[in-house]
């Protein structure tokens, strides 16, 4: 691949707009891209593909929708189609007011990132900070002629996978070679002597064969150990509840800590486009916010611990202690809890056998490129199910949805189901579900249950599971008010202790929970230590708090959960103003 600056490339027919629109490009970004320009759609698809044939990365196609013979709209599905280097391009439409409504309709025809109307004067506050977000995003996802860390394993080898699946979700560059399909994967295997596989490979040639996930992190970069003995706020889990909660804490002067066990973003870091997000019309990826929420909290001084667990926590008076996972321990004023929810386990023969060598649970997006031309089948009826098939359905031949209920509307969103319905190499399967997994090292075959109760036995490569919901909370039994399925009880749903006159000798604490979830008992909050009511999002132990998925009866969704660690910090405020 050539060694140019990557591409801007601007096309317009008005020759004077052209010029201008370059003019502005060259004054921003001319240090660390190359800015060309078009007067006419055939003229830019030829650029394009001549740019192609040497090689040359495109990072941002600026089109205007208006132009004789090709219009913008036109082009850009064209370039699509026939020029490789510009599939990943930052793709803007310039449009007068008047092409609004084309402009809406080609986020869904060609995934426009972004439209601007003219005029853009003056360009600081119209064009380049939003050309500085799309090429930010562009440069992330970027791969140049590769030289840095190298994951060699097998592709159905679990370890090998969980490398994967480690670095790409903690956003760390990475390229995968299989040393079994031969190539470069066999020749640096032998170039390093064979060392026991799986093998990560560092620029500065050193290998290390079979790491934990520890070792790993450390030297991607990663920070595992808390550099302070105390802070104001501790959050666990690094889901959007727990990310807002970390900008938010740091942002206004809390000495904050976040302690993630596997990686930011939590299940909704892994969605491949998240379209009903405020603020975002062409959607954004799981990859993409976890990116921007993390160096967000980074930016106001909040420390990410990752890969890194809590095994459990002790109240000392007003102070929080927490014990993570390599002993070490951690103390806080406030503790907020945003574990959220792991995805249930199938339980059926052959799955756990082959879990990490074609059963994976939720979106391995790591994954998708390898099932290219395979039949895939994804079980679940969620949005996040939704948004997985819709991302396989650009690789593999076939993508099947298996539901257990008559159909899509009850669980997923509108979009998502209108999405499906146009995708050709999609199936949805009702009333069907997964009765058994088979392969031989890894899947090859499922044998489905119909809604009649008849067997079917399909080859298949790869099955990803999006089933139920349970919460991390096994770590704080015995510590707070959980409910029955280990959702932890706060504010207005904490158990309320029975009025004397009517109490029972001994009430066990599960009943308390089961009254006070289902409002039946009235009075104090049980056990409660102060004069003042439990906050909204307090647990039954004062300053210890709970946001996002891992609360009862939160709402699941990726801006409610942000909204609660926002709101959690508010709380904290209060809390530590009592002291």
């Amino acid at each position: 691949m050539s060694d140019a600056k990557p591409v801007l490339l601007t096309v317009d027919d008005d020759p004077e707009v052209s010029r201008a629109v370059e003019r502005d490009l060259r004054r921003r970004y001319a240090a660390e891209y190359r800015v060309l320009r078009a007067e006419s759609g055939a003229a830019a698809l030829d650029l394009l593909r001549r740019l192609a044939a040497r090689g040359e990365p495109v990072a941002l196609l600026l089109v205007d929708q208006r132009m004789p013979g090709m219009t913008g709209v036109e082009l850009l599905a064209a370039a699509l189609a026939e020029a490789p280097n510009a599939r990943d391009a930052r793709r803007v439409l310039l449009t007068a007011y008047a092409d609004t409504d084309a402009a809406i309709r080609a986020i869904n025809d060609v995934r426009i990132h972004y439209y601007l109307t003219k005029p853009w004067d003056p360009p600081e506050q119209h064009l380049y900070p939003v050309l500085d977000d799309l090429l930010a995003d562009w440069r992330a996802t970027y791969r140049p002629p590769y030289d840095g860390v190298t994951v060699l394993g097998a592709r159905w080898d679990p370890q090998a996978h969980a490398l994967r699946d480690f670095l790409g979700r903690n956003l760390a560059p990475f390229r995968w070679l299989d040393p079994e399909q031969g190539g470069e994967g066999a020749a640096l295997a032998r170039a390093l002597g064979t060392p026991a596989l799986p093998a990560v490979a560092f620029p500065d040639g050193s290998v290390l064969a079979r790491p934990d996930l520890m070792t790993l992190a450390g030297r991607v970069g990663l920070r595992t150990r808390a550099e302070r003995p105390f802070y104001d706020l501790a959050v666990v889990g690094a889901g959007p509840a727990g990310l807002a909660a970390a900008v938010y804490g740091a942002s206004e002067g809390l000495r904050t800590v976040l302690i993630e066990r596997e990686a930011p973003g939590g299940q909704a870091g892994t969605s491949s486009n998240i379209e009903n997000y405020l603020g975002f019309p062409a959607g954004l990826t799981g990859a993409d916010r976890t990116r921007r929420a993390t160096a967000q909290a980074r930016k106001f001084g909040a420390e990410i611990l990752t890969p890194q667990e809590v095994r459990g926590v002790r109240v000392d008076g007003r102070y929080k202690v927490r014990t993570l996972g390599d002993g070490s321990e951690v103390t806080a004023s406030v503790v907020l809890v945003s574990t959220g929810v792991s995805y249930r386990r199938l339980d059926v023969p052959g799955a756990e056998r082959l879990e990490g060598a074609g059963v994976y649970y939720g979106a391995s997006l790591t994954e998708a490129m390898s099932c290219r031309d395979e039949a895939v089948y994804v079980v679940g009826g969620g949005n996040s199910a939704g948004q997985a098939a819709m991302y396989f359905a650009r690789y593999a031949s076939r993508v099947t949805i298996l539901v257990r209920g008559p159909g899509l509307g009850e669980t997923m969103s509108q979009y998502l189901i209108d999405q499906i319905a146009s995708q050709p190499n999609i199936e949805v399967e009702a009333r069907t579900e997964v009765a058994e997994v088979h392969g031989d090292g890894h899947v090859e075959a499922l044998t489905l249950r119909c809604a009649d109760g008849a067997l079917q036995r399909v080859p298949a490569s790869s099955l990803f599971v999006f089933i139920g919901a349970a919460p991390r909370t096994d770590w704080l039994d015995g510590v707070v008010a959980r409910d029955a399925h280990g959702f932890l009880l706060t504010g207005p749903d904490l158990p309320r202790a029975l009025p004397a006159a009517h109490a029972p000798a001994a009430v066990s604490p599960v009943a308390l929970a089961d009254a006070g979830a289902s409002g039946r008992a009235s009075g104090r909050v049980a056990n409660w230590p102060l004069a003042r009511e439990p906050y909204l999002l307090e647990t039954d132990v004062p300053g210890l708090f709970a946001a996002g998925d891992v609360r009862h009866q939160s709402v699941k969704r990726v801006a409610s959960a942000a909204g609660e660690g926002a709101i959690a910090v508010q709380f904290t405020h209060r809390y530590l103003a009592e002291a």
